[in-house]
């Protein structure tokens, strides 16, 4: 076991369960192509990564595909909400030995490896590690040891759970890091800058 673990949520590519917000804008079969394109690139940056890593998915395990490469463990979530879940992840990868133990998901184009490095780095000096998205929640938490109130009476989805998770680190008094701003794609708005973003950096 190595000492550092992440952690990769994932959805099962089933219609109507998948970027929903987003195909309400830009329809149901062309947000599953952006999903899988969010998947691909999230798999590419984080298939070499010096840690253990294991992709939790929404539904059931795909022991085929994408992430049956060798690189990642393969599981399902389990959990009566997004916190429940993302609670029962970490604490079976601390659980297992991990030292340091990060997750993210599969929702914005502009993670890297080099950040998320940076996060596994960061928490060797700090108890929590986070990686603001700017619609107001986040890309990536990290920490040490478990913490279940980070998990706890968070408005999931909204704009209120970064300052709510912030809120709750303040209060554990436990010091922490933010990691660079970036940008989910979970509307229609989100996916136009990502593309306008992309046709400028190629110019």
């Amino acid at each position: 076991m190595k000492s550092k673990h992440l952690i990769i949520f994932v959805k099962n590519k089933i219609a109507g369960k998948v970027k929903t917000r987003l195909a309400a804008g830009i329809g149901q079969e062309k947000a599953m192509e952006v999903y899988d394109k969010l998947l691909t690139h999230t798999h590419l940056a984080t298939r070499c990564l010096d840690c253990e890593k294991t992709v939790y998915f929404s539904e059931q395990t795909e022991q085929d595909g994408l992430w049956a490469d060798g690189n990642f463990f393969l599981e399902q979530q389990s959990g009566h909400d997004l916190g429940a879940r993302m609670q029962q992840a970490f604490d079976a990868q601390f659980a297992k030995g991990a030292e340091r133990v990060c997750i993210i998901g599969s929702d914005t184009f502009e993670i890297t490896a080099e950040i998320i490095q940076s996060a596994f780095k960061a928490l060797q000096k700090h108890d929590i590690v986070i990686g603001p998205a700017s619609d107001g929640g986040y890309y990536l938490l990290g920490m040490k040891e478990l913490q279940p109130e980070l998990f706890h009476h968070k408005n999931w989805s909204t704009k209120a759970v970064l300052s709510q998770t912030l809120q709750d680190v303040q209060q554990l008094q436990l010091s922490y890091t933010l990691l660079p701003e970036l940008n989910d794609i979970d509307q229609k708005e989100d996916w136009l800058a990502h593309q306008r973003k992309s046709n400028l950096s190629m110019q």
